[in-house]
């Protein structure tokens, strides 16, 4: 595998991930064709695997139940992946894309989409973890994902896709390391309610990137996180979030290689997917895990 810019194979296969970190608008169309701008901007840069923010095609819906909001939703694939497919096509690069799937009357879901760089879709994820808080009322719009944890077979190799509040979850990145994704890449909508940042803020950011850095050490992966930016107050109602950015990049080991800060920024980072097997070799924790001994992870808590 040796085109645009892809080297090597197996255990030596490089590439560069470029991460879009973005605002948006009140404006799909338009939120869709800065985001098409971006993407061959980063790939201009060189990279081959570019990711877009959790549902980056509007501003972020979950601030307010609102019924009229499904209307946004779309069939995936649909339109967006249609254009797309044809921008991955035409730069040869693969693509992750977050967006609100409508699956049939009533059923909706927050999906990322998998497009190869021959533009097909290669599958998709839904979202599994769905988040009920103040200004996340994502329960009100999303149906639990029902495919699981998946590795997608790309043109860089086996990728992850997770979607935002499933970054909290050390289990959904391990299944998803286990089926050999070298990557797992977190399309986000993460920010401070403005009442709460002066407090809360540092530790929250600090959290959020602790985490994530966590689940690249215990499964010897990459990790990838892509927020979007800006303060969004959907029609003027509710204190509104402020998106905090900080996208990154880490290696197996947790070390983080690129960030943005919280402004619009392509971030862009080499991944060596030997990398893998030197962390794993001096620190080898899927070794040593006791798989005969975690009867019970499926229980939602354990009591004597």
């Amino acid at each position: 595998m040796t085109t645009s810019g892809v080297k090597g194979g197996g255990a030596s296969l490089k590439f560069k991930v470029g991460l879009v970190q973005m605002s948006m608008s009140a404006d799909p169309d338009a939120n869709l064709a800065k985001a098409v701008t971006r993407i061959k901007e980063v790939a201009r840069q060189g990279a081959n695997l570019i990711c877009l923010p959790e549902l980056f095609r509007t501003l972020y819906i979950g601030q307010r139940e609102d019924h009229a909001l499904f209307d946004l939703a779309e069939a995936v694939p649909g339109p967006t992946t249609e254009t797309l497919g044809k921008v991955a096509r035409e730069l040869g690069v693969v693509l992750i894309a977050s967006l609100f799937e409508r699956r049939a009357a009533g059923l909706y879901h927050n999906t990322a989409a998998v497009i190869d760089a021959d533009g097909k879709v290669k599958g998709i994820y839904r979202k599994m973890h769905i988040p009920d808080d103040p200004a996340y009322y994502e329960k009100f719009y999303f149906t639990p994902g029902d495919l699981g944890f998946r590795a997608f077979d790309t043109k860089v190799g086996p990728i992850g896709a997770l979607v935002c509040w499933d970054q909290w979850y050390p289990e959904a990145a391990r299944l998803t390391a286990l089926q050999g994704a070298n990557i797992l890449l977190y399309p986000t909508a993460i920010g401070w309610h403005p009442v709460e940042k002066q407090q809360y803020g540092a530790q929250q950011l600090d959290a959020w990137t602790t985490i994530q850095r966590s689940h690249a050490i215990a499964n010897g992966c990459w990790v990838a996180a892509v927020n979007r930016v800006g303060f969004e107050q959907l029609s003027g109602e509710g204190a509104g979030i402020e998106f905090w950015g900080h996208s990154f990049v880490c290696d197996p080991f947790g070390v983080i290689v690129a960030e943005a800060a919280e402004d619009e920024a392509l971030v862009l980072a080499d991944v060596d997917v030997a990398r893998i097997e030197e962390v794993r070799r001096n620190w080898p924790f899927l070794r040593d895990r006791r798989t005969d001994a975690y009867g019970g992870i499926e229980h939602r808590f354990l009591t004597d």
